[in-house]
Protein backbone atom coordinates (compact mmCIF):
# COMPACT_ATOMS: atom_id res chain seq x y z
CA UNK A 1 0.00 0.00 0.00
CA UNK A 2 2.75 2.47 0.91
CA UNK A 3 4.79 1.46 -2.16
CA UNK A 4 1.85 2.14 -4.34
CA UNK A 5 1.39 5.54 -2.70
CA UNK A 6 5.09 6.39 -3.07
CA UNK A 7 5.05 5.44 -6.76
CA UNK A 8 1.97 7.51 -7.33
CA UNK A 9 3.57 10.52 -5.62
CA UNK A 10 6.73 10.15 -7.71
CA UNK A 11 4.74 10.05 -10.92
CA UNK A 12 2.69 13.01 -9.74
CA UNK A 13 5.76 15.13 -8.98
CA UNK A 14 7.36 14.31 -12.37
CA UNK A 15 4.34 15.39 -14.37
CA UNK A 16 4.59 18.71 -16.11
CA UNK A 17 0.91 19.19 -16.92
CA UNK A 18 -0.65 22.12 -15.11
CA UNK A 19 2.57 23.97 -14.30
CA UNK A 20 1.43 27.04 -16.18
CA UNK A 21 -1.88 27.07 -14.36
CA UNK A 22 -0.01 27.01 -11.04
CA UNK A 23 1.92 30.12 -12.05
CA UNK A 24 -1.31 31.75 -13.14
CA UNK A 25 -3.02 30.94 -9.85
CA UNK A 26 -0.10 32.39 -7.91
CA UNK A 27 0.37 35.55 -10.01
CA UNK A 28 -3.18 36.43 -11.08
CA UNK A 29 -4.26 38.09 -7.80
CA UNK A 30 -1.26 40.43 -8.01
CA UNK A 31 -1.93 41.24 -11.66
CA UNK A 32 -5.63 41.87 -11.06
CA UNK A 33 -4.81 44.02 -8.02
CA UNK A 34 -2.33 46.00 -10.10
CA UNK A 35 -4.92 46.56 -12.84
CA UNK A 36 -7.54 47.72 -10.33
CA UNK A 37 -4.98 50.03 -8.71
CA UNK A 38 -4.04 51.45 -12.13
CA UNK A 39 -7.65 52.09 -13.09
CA UNK A 40 -8.45 53.82 -9.79
CA UNK A 41 -5.26 55.90 -9.91
CA UNK A 42 -5.99 56.93 -13.49
CA UNK A 43 -9.51 58.06 -12.61
CA UNK A 44 -8.36 59.94 -9.50
CA UNK A 45 -5.61 61.66 -11.49
CA UNK A 46 -8.08 62.57 -14.25
CA UNK A 47 -10.49 64.10 -11.72
CA UNK A 48 -7.68 66.01 -10.00
CA UNK A 49 -6.39 67.41 -13.29
CA UNK A 50 -9.89 68.43 -14.37
CA UNK A 51 -10.52 70.17 -11.03
CA UNK A 52 -7.21 72.04 -11.36
CA UNK A 53 -8.11 72.98 -14.93
CA UNK A 54 -11.56 74.23 -13.95
CA UNK A 55 -10.14 76.22 -11.05
CA UNK A 56 -7.40 77.76 -13.21
CA UNK A 57 -9.87 78.85 -15.91
CA UNK A 58 -12.28 80.29 -13.33
CA UNK A 59 -9.48 82.16 -11.54
CA UNK A 60 -8.23 83.55 -14.85
CA UNK A 61 -11.76 84.79 -15.62
CA UNK A 62 -12.03 86.38 -12.17
CA UNK A 63 -8.54 87.89 -12.26
CA UNK A 64 -9.03 89.44 -15.68
CA UNK A 65 -12.61 90.51 -15.02
CA UNK A 66 -13.89 94.05 -15.26
CA UNK A 67 -13.24 94.86 -11.61
CA UNK A 68 -16.50 93.46 -10.31
CA UNK A 69 -16.21 91.31 -7.23
CA UNK A 70 -17.05 87.72 -8.12
CA UNK A 71 -19.73 85.94 -6.13
CA UNK A 72 -19.56 82.40 -4.78
CA UNK A 73 -22.18 80.89 -7.09
CA UNK A 74 -20.63 82.48 -10.18
CA UNK A 75 -17.16 81.13 -9.43
CA UNK A 76 -18.56 77.71 -8.55
CA UNK A 77 -20.49 77.58 -11.81
CA UNK A 78 -17.40 78.61 -13.81
CA UNK A 79 -15.34 75.88 -12.17
CA UNK A 80 -18.01 73.24 -12.80
CA UNK A 81 -18.49 74.37 -16.42
CA UNK A 82 -14.79 73.80 -17.06
CA UNK A 83 -14.41 70.59 -15.06
CA UNK A 84 -15.02 67.78 -17.51
CA UNK A 85 -15.90 64.27 -16.41
CA UNK A 86 -16.99 65.04 -12.85
CA UNK A 87 -20.57 64.13 -12.03
CA UNK A 88 -22.71 66.33 -9.75
CA UNK A 89 -20.02 69.00 -9.61
CA UNK A 90 -22.27 71.73 -8.23
CA UNK A 91 -23.44 69.51 -5.35
CA UNK A 92 -20.02 68.02 -4.58
CA UNK A 93 -17.85 71.15 -4.85
CA UNK A 94 -17.24 73.49 -1.94
CA UNK A 95 -15.26 76.73 -2.22
CA UNK A 96 -13.37 78.81 0.30
CA UNK A 97 -11.84 82.18 -0.59
CA UNK A 98 -9.93 84.42 1.82
CA UNK A 99 -7.94 87.61 1.36
CA UNK A 100 -4.33 87.56 2.50
CA UNK A 101 -1.33 89.85 2.52
CA UNK A 102 2.20 89.09 1.36
CA UNK A 103 3.68 90.93 4.34
CA UNK A 104 1.45 89.12 6.82
CA UNK A 105 0.71 85.88 5.00
CA UNK A 106 -2.17 83.88 6.43
CA UNK A 107 -2.64 80.35 5.14
CA UNK A 108 -5.89 78.48 4.90
CA UNK A 109 -6.91 76.06 7.64
CA UNK A 110 -5.19 72.69 7.41
CA UNK A 111 -8.54 70.87 7.22
CA UNK A 112 -10.47 71.82 4.10
CA UNK A 113 -14.16 72.51 4.34
CA UNK A 114 -15.74 69.79 2.22
CA UNK A 115 -19.25 68.48 1.92
CA UNK A 116 -20.37 65.37 3.76
CA UNK A 117 -23.69 63.74 2.94
CA UNK A 118 -24.00 62.36 6.46
CA UNK A 119 -23.72 65.79 8.11
CA UNK A 120 -26.37 68.53 8.00
CA UNK A 121 -25.81 71.39 5.59
CA UNK A 122 -23.22 73.93 6.74
CA UNK A 123 -22.86 77.55 5.74
CA UNK A 124 -19.79 78.71 3.85
CA UNK A 125 -16.66 78.75 5.99
CA UNK A 126 -15.38 81.97 4.48
CA UNK A 127 -15.85 83.54 1.09
CA UNK A 128 -14.65 87.12 0.84
CA UNK A 129 -14.58 88.53 -2.70
CA UNK A 130 -11.74 90.95 -1.89
CA UNK A 131 -10.91 94.39 -3.18
CA UNK A 132 -8.63 95.80 -5.88
CA UNK A 133 -4.95 94.74 -5.80
CA UNK A 134 -5.61 92.29 -2.99
CA UNK A 135 -4.06 88.81 -2.90
CA UNK A 136 -6.72 86.11 -2.63
CA UNK A 137 -6.48 82.39 -1.84
CA UNK A 138 -9.16 80.17 -3.33
CA UNK A 139 -9.51 76.54 -2.29
CA UNK A 140 -11.85 74.10 -4.01
CA UNK A 141 -12.73 70.78 -2.41
CA UNK A 142 -14.47 68.18 -4.55
CA UNK A 143 -15.92 65.00 -3.06
CA UNK A 144 -16.14 61.82 -5.11
CA UNK A 145 -16.89 58.16 -4.58
CA UNK A 146 -13.99 55.81 -5.46
CA UNK A 147 -14.68 53.18 -8.15
CA UNK A 148 -13.16 50.36 -6.08
CA UNK A 149 -13.53 51.58 -2.46
CA UNK A 150 -12.21 48.37 -0.88
CA UNK A 151 -9.34 47.77 -3.30
CA UNK A 152 -5.72 48.78 -2.71
CA UNK A 153 -5.94 52.50 -3.48
CA UNK A 154 -9.58 52.90 -2.42
CA UNK A 155 -8.75 51.55 1.02
CA UNK A 156 -5.77 53.92 1.36
CA UNK A 157 -7.82 57.05 0.61
CA UNK A 158 -9.17 59.07 3.52
CA UNK A 159 -12.95 58.86 3.26
CA UNK A 160 -15.76 60.50 5.19
CA UNK A 161 -18.71 58.73 6.81
CA UNK A 162 -20.56 58.50 3.49
CA UNK A 163 -17.59 56.77 1.80
CA UNK A 164 -16.46 59.74 -0.32
CA UNK A 165 -12.87 60.93 -0.73
CA UNK A 166 -11.82 64.54 -1.32
CA UNK A 167 -9.77 66.23 -4.02
CA UNK A 168 -8.40 69.64 -3.13
CA UNK A 169 -7.10 72.37 -5.42
CA UNK A 170 -5.74 75.74 -4.29
CA UNK A 171 -5.07 78.83 -6.33
CA UNK A 172 -3.88 82.36 -5.53
CA UNK A 173 -4.58 85.46 -7.55
CA UNK A 174 -4.62 89.24 -7.27
CA UNK A 175 -7.76 91.23 -7.96
CA UNK A 176 -7.07 93.54 -10.88
CA UNK A 177 -7.87 97.25 -10.49
CA UNK A 178 -10.64 98.88 -12.50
Amino acid sequence: MTRRMVRWLRRFTRREEGTVSMEFVILSPFLIGFMIFSIELGIVTFRAVMLERGLDIAVRDVRLGTGTAPQHDQIKQRICDNTIGVLNCTEKLRLEMVPTDLRNFVTLDATPDCTDEAEPARPLREFTPGSQNQLMLLRACLKYRPIFPEAILGRALTKDTSGEAALIAVSAFVQEPL
